[in-house]
């Protein structure tokens, strides 16, 4: 059986129209397969949407966050309660096109452990968003050391793969790479992103920037490496003024020293609080973490066969 994870937030329009399509092609290709959305804590009527999905499907079932807590979090909440041999990820406005999902499993069947779909194009988008991504996938390829030009979270996991990302503690993880970086044999598809039917986009360019930061700071120390690199210019533009003043000095010539003095003064402010500003990004990171805050909270679930909460509690928590 595969699982199929779909987050959703604010996708009260699209519910029903993805559960008929991805039910129905799974259907026609004779997949056994169950639908696991993942509610990021809505504020419309998603919840209520995937609750009548439900009912009317026994394969599907729902998840609701009790706020909202990002993308890889409902990512991460949906492969723990997945019950297929794989799994999917895929959007809920079906951008990344359901019918490649046969295409995934049937590589599955031939033994690929992750079959990563890659983006042949990247649809509609204003080109200030695309110039935002570009930068972005730039910097995290350059990072990591693993190309995510045309990476995306649309990707098939078997449950070696899954259990090993499960099995990961970090709090604030980033899926699209953690799931390259882990190994496991591997292929790729290439999809076109669709238009979106319904609903508008989350992501604007702000929240792009932030996503960057966030992931960029929690898979790689390369922004503190940029330190490094920003103390070794500094020293050597200090070397090149000095011995310029020890020049000056012995030619007699009496060097013109305040205008350069304010702007070494001022370059150098700049350098050591954009380092502190860095350093200070990274330890908030580690104070995030040893807090040992669950990456979710569910508050509710629905569907035949949901996740029973452990120990009589009324409320699930994971790590």
């Amino acid at each position: 059986m595969i699982s199929v994870v779909i987050p959703a937030y604010n996708e009260e329009k699209m519910i029903a129209k993805t559960t008929d399509v991805i039910c129905g092609i799974l259907k026609d290709a004779s997949i056994a397969y169950e639908l696991v959305f993942v509610d990021d804590g809505s504020k419309d009527g998603t919840w209520k949407e995937v609750q009548k999905a439900s009912e009317g499907y026994p394969g599907v079932r729902g998840i609701s966050f009790s706020r909202n807590f990002g993308k890889e979090s409902a990512i991460f909440a949906g492969l723990a309660a997945a019950k297929g041999e794989c799994a999917v990820v895929i959007d809920c406005d079906l951008q990344h096109p359901p019918e490649k999902i046969v295409e995934m499993y049937r590589l599955w069947e031939e033994g690929y452990e992750i079959v990563e779909g890659i983006k042949a194009s990247r649809g509609k988008e204003s080109v200030m968003h695309a110039f935002a991504a570009k930068c972005f996938y730039s910097m995290i390829s350059d990072a990591t050391g693993i190309d995510m030009s045309r990476a995306s979270d649309y990707k098939l996991l078997d449950r070696n793969a899954i259990n090993v990302l499960l099995n990961m503690r970090e709090k604030k993880v980033f899926f699209r790479a953690l799931s390259s970086w882990i190994g496991f044999k591997t292929t790729q598809i290439e999809y076109d992103v669709m238009g979106r039917e319904a609903g508008e986009s989350k992501w604007s360019t702000r929240s792009l920037i932030r996503y960057a930061l966030t992931n960029i700071t929690s898979f790689t120390v390369a922004p503190l490496q940029l330190i490094t690199v920003l103390g070794i210019l500094l020293f050597v533009v200090t070397v090149a003024l000095s011995i310029q003043t020890v020049v000056y000095k012995i030619m007699g010539i009496a060097a013109e020293g305040f205008t350069t003095i304010i702007i070494l003064q001022c370059f150098t402010s700049s350098t050591i609080m954009m380092s502190l500003g860095i350093m200070g990004y990274y330890i908030a990171k580690i104070y995030e973490e040893i807090k040992g805050r669950p990456k979710y909270i569910v508050a509710e679930e629905t569907g035949k066969g949901r996740t029973s909460y452990s120990e009589g509690m009324d409320r699930k928590v994971s790590e």
